[in-house]
């Protein structure tokens, strides 16, 4: 959404190639190095071709072990530190202002905004020193190009809109954006995150990202479908859930999500999914959401197993190709949607996943020039493509250093605001949460297999907070939040600050991380502040087996 109001594109604006040749690197909230080792593997090119890296995260992690500098962060200060850099870089006057008087709007006002933004601020704030935030600042103005980029870090908060676009207003700044070596990079979750974005699976677009309150954009769509398109954009997942709490949304068609383990405040999740009428559920296994279902959909729906193709974080769109067989029943998620299309009197012509293809690429202008046999001849093509033939977009908004631009990007002005929940003499910890190399999400699909990093979930406390608690190394603790409580082996850890703690999704079966967390939302995107929840921890007369 940050990216969206600022470009008109929700996507990278940069290719894996260009943190190869840039100067310098900025990673915000992001465990690049456990998260998206793919990504990671481009960033340290970089590095090894002269690039400086700097890790802004709460953690010390395998990420900031390879960083030339880290800074650990108070959980949920990010928009303190940004606008900080800010006003340091305007208060010295090291902005590009050539650009900024070009190709950008709002520029006064933000100046303004972030006046009272001084270092010593921050500091009191984020933990860091004052003489660190002026040395970022510098670095990062008087790099020649400059890569940013970001996760779940950034956007799992109440205020996730806002973090993205203050690292929007920093790149706006420097003139890091429709350029080579320099951009914006959310590093996506999943291998088709972008895919999915593409495709309009958003409420208030179509596919290519496409105004559903457009006009003109509806009436093609129409002509297209040969159905009427309301102009009223849809709920997102969190106003669905409000929805199914209030009694509004009776049925849910769940594909490949498993929200009773995967959303904040699981007590919750399981108490409205328990007044639908209706409930289905298709995936690849039997998850928990799955087994509270009315009817289960075995889809064909694995990496291995599929047809079509993936969009990655560079908008790379590549063609695979299913390498076996479905097993039992499983079928093409393809045939599946189809097949109830047609039970509820649509007869749509799609046998293959090309066909869909095709439809989109004739609706969608950033896909046009793609067909299937050019995905697999040139091994992917980056969107914007708008003709066959074009070879493809490495680099979004090259317009902004046209020598008249008329779509220009506007800086935002955003005030930071702390977590949600505040600790308190009852709740006196902050959990924050994040993922780990060896496992995914909530383990669906990577808790399936025995393998050596197999050990379960288990909490980091800082030595400080766990003598403070009497609680010893590998202890069992109970954690409590207002929401709901767990058990879990407690690891002493100076990967976290003192008065943090830390645990992941992976092993919701034997410690429901999601019973502490609190659903509190971002307005703009609906995502849940998973970051930050007050908690507190218990010791327990419970020793693991070693």
């Amino acid at each position: 959404m940050g990216l969206t109001t600022a470009f008109g594109s929700g996507a990278g604006t940069s290719a894996y190639e260009d943190f190869h040749h840039t100067a310098f690197i900025l990673l915000v909230g992001s465990n690049a190095a456990e998260a998206h080792p793919i990504i990671f593997h481009h960033i340290m090119k970089g590095v090894h071709n002269g690039a400086k890296l700097v890790v802004v995260d709460p953690r010390k992690t395998l990420t900031t072990k390879r960083a030339h500098e880290h800074l650990q962060i108070a959980v949920g200060s990010d928009i303190a530190l940004l606008n900080a850099i800010a006003h340091v870089i305007i208060r010295d006057q090291l902005y590009r202002a050539d650009f900024i008087e070009r190709a950008t709007t709002g520029f006064d006002a933000f100046r303004t905004s972030v006046a009272t933004w001084t270092p010593e601020r921050a500091a009191a704030i984020t933990g860091i020193e004052t003489d660190r935030i002026e040395s970022l600042a510098h670095r990062y103005a008087m790099a020649p190009s400059a890569m940013i980029g970001w996760t779940l870090g950034i956007t799992e908060h109440h205020n996730a809109v806002d973090n993205v676009m203050a690292l929007i207003n920093l790149s706006l700044l420097g003139g890091n954006v429709g350029r080579p070596y320099a951009g914006l990079n959310p590093l996506r979750g999943q291998n088709n995150v972008q895919g999915g974005g593409d495709m309009g699976a958003l409420p208030n677009r179509l596919p290519g990202f496409q105004d559903i309150t457009d006009p003109a954009v509806r009436e093609k769509f129409e002509r297209a479908w040969g159905v009427s398109i309301s102009s009223q954009r849809g709920w997102d997942q969190t106003q669905m859930f409000d929805a199914m709490d209030r009694g509004a949304l009776r049925g849910l068609y769940v594909i490949g999500e498993n929200p009773l383990q995967s959303e904040a405040n699981s007590a919750h999740m399981r108490k409205i999914f328990s007044q639908l009428d209706a409930l289905v559920v298709q995936d690849i296994f039997l998850t928990a959401t799955g087994k509270m279902a009315d009817v289960v959909l075995p889809a064909r729906a694995s990496f291995a197993e599929s047809d079509g193709t993936y969009t990655n974080s560079e908008r790379r769109v590549q063609r695979v190709k299913a390498g076996r067989q479905a097993p039992g029943e499983a079928q093409d998620d393809l045939w599946i949607v189809t097949s109830l299309a047609r039970a509820m009197g649509y007869d749509w012509p799609f046998s293959k996943a090309e066909q869909v293809f095709d439809e989109m690429r004739h609706l969608t202008t950033n896909y046009y020039g793609m067909t299937y046999d050019r995905l697999e001849q040139e091994h992917g093509l980056q969107w914007p493509v708008p003709e066959e033939g074009h070879p493809g977009s490495r680099v979004l908004h090259e317009r902004l250093w046209d020598d008249v631009v008329v779509d220009k990007a506007p800086f935002t002005c955003v005030e930071w605001a702390p977590p949600t929940e505040q600790t308190t003499a009852e709740y006196p910890l902050l959990l924050t949460t994040g993922r780990r190399l060896a496992f995914f999400n909530t383990g669906v699909q990577s808790n399936v297999y025995d393998h050596p990093h197999n050990t379960g979930e288990w909490m980091e406390i800082h030595p400080k907070d766990a003598e403070t608690l009497g609680i010893n190394d590998e202890d069992v603790v109970r954690v409590l939040s207002r929401r709901g409580e767990v058990e879990v082996p407690a690891h002493y850890s100076e990967a976290v600050n003192p008065g943090t703690v830390f645990m992941t999704f992976h092993f919701p079966d034997e410690v429901m991380t999601n019973a502490l967390t609190i659903d509190s939302t971002d307005p703009q995107s609906g995502t849940a502040e998973f970051k930050a929840a007050a908690v507190r921890v218990e010791r327990l007369n419970v020793v693991v087996d070693k």
